[in-house]
């Protein structure tokens, strides 16, 4: 099985996410033309229930798996590996029964009183199948992250976006006559359908380069994997804190919303078609850049966790401040383009501008959002999962008091759930930044500060003169594509005069080290 470097491992992940996440724009595209805001709408209240019941499934074990089978490789311990992998299949495989059973069994409770609107048990329903067909996947993608080795993972999400965008607009079209909640139950099992495909591509992959052989003695290594078992937890619980908390607020997130909007005196289909274009057109743009901070992230744990081992704080203090650069640099664009340019992209995306308000307010918090997955990795790898789950705790926490406090006042509406977001954003990232600074005394330098806020104030004035450009003619998707690939070479250029990215780095990457001099 070929292995990767840290920076080819990273890499490759970037290059997948970069395609998953076009793919899966084309997929919400396709989603919200054929289906509307209130369709949209429908999808996505539904969606944050299947994340609690994933995660609720998977009990953080892909992280402890990747970790103990990276530990048992090194030692050329192919039993202890079977071990993980029986322990860990048992586990996922009862859980994920369990939980499907709920989720089906507390859909029509959940459609109705938790959200509001009957029509999302639909959605509900439909998705339920895919969590066991999740949880075996997050086992092999542990497996092979623990091997170093990411290419499996990254073909896998290619082939599950392929997939979903296949037949996405099949099974809208087909249902969508008998209603729109049955579209959005055909958009669901498409899901199911990508995610199939992309478990059985990995199972290929696992037995035609398998080291050990699962079905073999099967319970015989469950009754001798107790101090498996164990370990696993020892790893899983801690680092599952935080996802809990994530999945937990995300599950509670359209129910509060939907009764905030209520005691405001919104309707329940208007809420439904507000927190649609929010969550459905908004947050996938403000998210977009997150595919490389979260590639980053997963290389991180290990890089910082073998620093910590032989006790190099200078190494650790350097990829933490490395992973932060590279994190400023990939949002920094985004960040400019989208309150720059926000009518346009979602008019020439969705159909609709209707939700340019929310993205203008939103991208320049936002840009917190990109350095804060490697901060909680590096939490996570320094053994301060603890702080990291109280950090996205109390975040959770100030943002739902926000968000109801605005969105059930009739004068801040839906845009009080726009501010909380950001609120939640800001506070997290800035306790995550603390906790670093207490703990090992780590902080980010005033030069870097200075640098960036200097990368984002030329990038502006850049942006700003090529919208006056691209304002004086009538609106034309190729003109606005080169006005963007513009903006870019130049920030491109800043990235490089302000030294966010290094001839160091560069040539640390092997097909670029005959390039750089």
């Amino acid at each position: 099985m070929t292995k990767q470097t840290f920076l080819q491992g990273t890499l490759i992940l970037i290059i997948a996410g970069m395609i998953t996440r076009l793919l899966g724009f084309i997929n919400r595209l396709v989603i919200a033309r054929f289906m509307g805001e209130e369709g949209v709408g429908l999808y996505m209240m539904a969606l944050p229930t299947l994340f609690l019941v994933i995660t609720l499934t998977q009990l953080g074990l892909p992280v402890a798996i990747s970790k103990r089978v990276s530990e048992a490789e090194a030692r050329n311990d192919t039993h202890k590996i079977k071990k993980i992998l029986v322990v860990s299949l048992l586990v996922t495989g009862i859980s994920s029964v369990i939980f499907t059973i709920g989720m089906i069994a507390a859909a029509p409770f959940i459609a109705t009183t938790l959200l509001t609107d009957e029509r999302t048990m639909y959605p509900l329903i439909a998705i339920s199948p895919i969590v066991p067909i999740i949880a075996i996947s997050s086992v092999l993608k542990g497996y092979f992250q623990g091997r170093q080795n990411m290419k499996p993972q990254s073909y896998a999400l290619v082939i599950e976006q392929i997939v979903r965008i296949t037949c996405v607009a099949f099974f809208i079209k087909l249902l969508l006559p008998f209603g729109v909640e049955f579209a959005a139950a055909g958009a669901m099992f498409s899901v199911i359908l990508g995610e199939l495909a992309s478990l059985l591509f990995m199972i290929h992959l696992f037995k035609r380069k398998k080291i050990v052989s699962i079905r073999h003695r099967f319970f015989k290594y469950v009754k001798s994997s107790k101090n498996t078992l164990v370990e696993l937890f020892s790893i899983a619980l801690p680092s599952t804190g935080s996802r809990l908390i994530g999945s937990f607020s995300y599950f509670l997130e359209p129910i509060i919303v939907a009764q905030s909007l209520l005691i405001a005196g919104v309707s329940s289909s208007m809420a439904t078609k507000q927190y649609g274009e929010l969550t459905g057109y908004v947050l996938p743009l403000l998210f977009l850049p997150t595919f490389i901070t979260q590639s980053l992230s997963i290389a991180l744990v290990p890089s910082i966790s073998e620093a910590e081992a032989t006790n190099n704080k200078k190494l650790i203090h350097y990829r933490i401040h490395q992973s932060i650069r590279i994190s400023f640099a990939s949002g920094a664009i985004a960040t400019i383009v989208l309150s720059l340019f926000a009518v346009p992209i979602l008019t020439y995306m969705y159909g609709t501008g209707n939700a340019s308000r929310f993205l203008v307010l939103m991208a320049p918090f936002f840009i917190l959002l990109y350095i804060q997955a490697p901060l909680q990795a590096a939490l996570q790898a320094l053994d301060l999962a603890k702080p990291a789950m109280w950090n996205s705790l109390f975040g959770a926490a100030c943002k739902f008091i926000v968000l109801f406090l605005l969105a059930s006042n009739a004068e801040f509406g839906i845009m009080g759930v726009a501010i909380a977001m950001s609120v939640g954003v800001v506070l997290v990232t800035l306790l995550h930044l603390g906790s670093l600074y207490k703990q090992i005394g780590f902080s980010i330098p005033f030069k870097d500060l200075m640098k960036m806020g200097l990368l984002l104030s030329l990038t502006y004035m850049a942006g700003n003169f090529f919208k006056g450009i691209y304002s004086g003619f009538d609106s034309n998707p190729f003109l606005f594509i080169i006005v963007i690939l513009f903006l870019t070479i130049v920030y491109i250029a800043l990235l490089f005069i302000l030294k966010f990215i290094t001839k160091e780095e560069l040539r640390q990457i092997p097909i670029l080290q005959k390039w750089v001099h």
